[in-house]
């Protein structure tokens, strides 16, 4: 590793704390495994160095930033992953059952389309006819995913299910409603 991309205590110690606080703030929990967490904290702000975003420690990275927005921490299956499996990919966040015990963070699945589905779905992004990048034509198809709005901040999200704690207000699932 370079010497511009080596990480100091001091970067990880303030990237952990900022996370910590950020997660609490949010509705979300750090694994309590603290030197785990760590490392997977250096992880972040090497790649911070290195490419100039914080993309997961655990997924390979593009080296471009428009390729790998979905991998960028949080990444898009953070909370997914949560509902589903009670940690995200790399087990940074973990749920309030695995914080207090009651489950035990384990590999799970990884949800982010391969590069060649990713290309593919750019691709039928670009191809589609009478788009923008400003707006979305008139008469476009439903989005593929239910768009769940939170009834106290109206936070607007696309997902199958809503988050444990909306990440604005920290209002419980069961505020939400489904807004398309």
């Amino acid at each position: 590793m370079s010497d511009e991309t080596q990480c100091t205590r001091e970067e990880i110690d303030e990237l952990y704390a900022k996370l910590e606080h950020d997660a609490e703030a949010h509705g979300y929990h750090l694994n309590p495994d603290r030197e785990f967490t760590r490392e997977l904290i250096e992880g972040l702000v090497c790649n911070q160095k290195r490419l100039g975003y914080a993309a997961c420690p655990c997924r390979l990275a593009s080296g471009e930033r428009e390729d790998d927005l979905d991998i960028i921490c949080p990444c898009d299956y953070r909370d997914p992953d949560l509902a589903e499996y009670g940690c995200c990919y790399c087990s940074l966040y973990v749920s309030q059952d695995v914080l207090e015990g009651r489950q035990t963070p384990h590999s799970i699945p990884e949800r982010r389309p391969t590069e060649e589905e990713r290309a593919a779905m750019t691709s039928r992004r670009s191809a589609s006819p009478g788009t923008t990048d400003a707006s979305t034509p008139a008469g476009a198809p439903a989005p593929s995913l239910p768009i769940l709005r939170c009834r106290v901040c109206g936070y607007l999200c696309a997902r199958e299910q809503p988050p444990g704690k909306c990440p604005i207000c920290g209002a419980s699932s069961d505020r939400f409603e489904r807004f398309l």
